[in-house]
C-alpha cells in the first residue's frame, strides 16, 4: 500500500483549497441576524428566555419547521401575521395563499420595510432568505414561483409568526 508523503507542494495546494472554501463555509453559518444591528435586537440569552425552543431554532438559528405542521397553514380569517419574536407586522391575510408546500405562503409582505432579505447558501446553492426587518429573525425563503401580481412565494415558517385577527 502506497502512503502519500506530505510535501511542501501538497501542503501549499491543500492550504489554497481550504482558503478558497472559507468564504463559502462562513456564508453557510446560521442566522445572519446575529452579525447585524436591528432596532429590536437582543442577546441570544434574552431571545432564549422569550421564545419557545422551536421558535428560537427557526428565528435565531435559521432552522425550518416540518412541513404541514403549522396551524397557520389553515388560517383564513382577516388579520395580520406578525413576527413571533418582536410583533413587527409582516404579512396581511389578503396576501396569503395556499401554495401546497406545507408552510404559510404569501405573495408579498405587508409593506416594503417589514422584511429584509439576504443570500443564504445553507444547502449549497444561493437562496433568498427573508427575515424580520425589526429583530432580524429568520422567517423563511422567497422563491420565484408565486402567483400574480408579484410572482413571488414568501415561504414562511409558521412558528416564526403569530396571527392577529382584524
Amino acid at each position: 500500500m502506497h502512503v502519500p508523503v506530505l510535501t511542501r507542494r501538497r501542503l501549499i495546494a491543500a492550504s489554497a483549497s481550504l482558503a478558497a472554501t472559507l468564504p463559502f463555509v462562513s456564508a453557510c453559518g446560521a442566522a445572519p441576524a446575529e452579525a447585524k444591528s436591528y432596532p429590536k435586537g437582543k442577546s441570544n440569552a434574552e431571545w432564549k428566555k422569550l421564545l419557545t425552543r422551536d421558535q428560537y431554532h427557526v428565528l435565531r438559528e435559521a432552522g425550518t419547521e416540518r412541513a404541514f405542521t403549522s396551524p397557520l397553514n389553515k388560517e383564513k380569517r382577516k388579520g395580520t401575521f406578525v413576527c413571533a419574536a418582536c410583533a413587527n407586522p409582516l404579512y396581511a391575510s389578503a396576501h396569503k395563499y395556499d401554495s401546497g408546500t406545507g408552510w404559510p405562503s404569501f405573495w408579498q409582505a405587508v409593506d416594503k420595510g417589514a422584511v429584509g432579505t439576504s443570500t443564504d447558501y445553507l444547502i449549497g446553492y444561493a437562496r433568498t432568505e427573508v427575515h424580520c426587518a425589526d429583530c432580524g429573525g429568520h422567517l423563511g425563503h422567497i422563491f420565484d414561483d408565486g402567483p400574480r401580481p408579484t410572482g413571488k412565494r414568501h415561504c414562511i415558517n409558521g412558528v416564526a409568526l403569530k396571527f392577529v385577527p382584524a
